[in-house]
């Protein structure tokens, strides 16, 4: 396997099937944006490839990547199509809790056949009493022998009716307290989903993620067999902000090049001078290899507590993680914002090559996701507590 390393993605070589996955994100990304659609041509082919299967173990049905290895195919949509990027890696937040919580019966056998066909999971943690925290829920699940019901109004839930499996957070039982969790991986087929609301966004326009009433009547067995605080701490959390940090990286990557590709065709209609732009490209350059070397850095922090197999994440840890998040979604924007002005007019221009409008939209999305703020409060309770392991 490829290292995610350096200021290019990953080979094709490296990763059978994934340079056909770019190219058709790519192709397809104006046309997604545009409309606010799925980017079906980008999933098949990333199924094509067995890319959604990819994080999970070689026992369960995967390949065994390394979180550095999904974070890389993250990074590489990404710069290709942010919601093909997204989409990519909400799925792996949700396959990665099953490669560490569903090692063994039922949940086992469930992974296994998540695996074999290459089903895209979607999640749905949020809930609309619950004000974006996603560690509590109103909604409960109800046990009836073998099955179980849940009904849960969510005020987003990403490329739902799309989507093979859906993550339902809830309590687990109407007597637990809201804090007291469980992660239940319904097939869409038990599930009943109403629209309540629409998905016409500035940016991640192809993420499609309106809100829904959703039932589900389906197997007992489908419940992870473990708590969802445990989860959330050593699992979905740390994977969401690295693999979230490397698709934002993808768009950084997408903007430096147009940034660079302006200054080289200036620098060659003046080959005798220094152009304007090259010292913006100078400085602008510094600001992209320590957004990079961040997400490096955390994406090998969360890669060494995944393969520790430690039962749970330390203060310091979450802190960490949740620092990425605001530090990433932070620096995407300066990334791109600076390469705009290097690149000029022609990148405010819609029918130009050298176009960053998508780029731009993009880039301010990802502060909105779970609230800046909300992680900054979070940090602050998670530090009070801080004892220095």
């Amino acid at each position: 396997m490829a290292d995610f390393d350096g200021m290019t993605t990953l080979s094709a070589p490296a990763i059978p099937g994934l340079a056909a996955a770019i190219r058709a994100a790519a192709a397809a990304a104006d046309d997604v944006d545009r409309k606010a659609r799925f980017p079906i041509e980008a999933v098949e082919a990333i199924k094509q490839a067995k890319l959604l299967s990819a994080g999970l173990p070689v026992e369960l049905g995967g390949r065994g990547y390394r979180v550095s290895d999904l974070a890389a195919v993250a990074r590489a949509l990404g710069a290709a199509c942010s919601a093909a990027g997204m989409v990519f890696a909400m799925h792996q937040t949700q396959a990665l809790v099953l490669g560490k919580y569903a090692r063994y019966g039922p949940a086992a056998e469930l992974a296994r056949v998540i695996s074999a066909n290459e089903s895209l999971i979607a999640s749905a943690t949020t809930e609309d009493t619950t004000g974006g925290d996603i560690g509590t829920s109103t909604c409960a699940i109800i046990t009836d022998g073998g099955m179980v019901t849940l009904a849960k109004n969510a005020p987003v839930i990403s490329y739902a009716e799309h989507a093979d499996y859906i993550g339902i957070t809830a309590r687990r039982n109407p007597d637990a307290a809201n804090n007291d969790q469980v992660l239940l991986m319904c097939p869409a087929s038990d599930c009943t989903l109403e629209r309540t609301s629409s998905w016409d966004t500035m940016g991640f326009r192809g993420t499609c993620s309106p809100g829904y009433r959703l039932s589900a009547h389906t197997s007992v067995a489908n419940v992870v067999p473990a708590d969802y605080a445990s989860i959330l701490a050593t699992t979905m959390l740390p994977a969401s902000h690295t693999m979230w940090a490397a698709v934002w990286l993808g768009i950084a990557d997408a903007a430096y090049a147009k940034a660079r590709t302006t200054v080289r065709q200036a620098a060659r209609k003046a080959p005798n001078k220094t152009v304007p732009q090259a010292s913006l490209l100078a400085d602008l350059t510094v600001t992209y290899q320590s957004f990079e070397s961040m997400v490096l850095h955390e994406v090998r922090r969360y890669q060494a507590l995944a393969e520790s197999d430690a039962a749970e994440a330390t203060i310091s840890f979450t802190v960490a993680m949740n620092n990425l998040k605001i530090a990433a979604s932070t620096a995407v924007i300066e990334v791109v914002t600076e390469a705009l002005k290097i690149v000029g007019l022609n990148g405010y221009r819609e029918d130009h090559a050298l176009t960053m409008g998508r780029l731009l939209r993009d880039a301010f999305g990802p502060q909105l996701m779970v609230s800046n703020e909300r992680i900054r409060l979070n940090n602050v309770n998670l530090v009070l507590a801080y004892r220095g392991q």
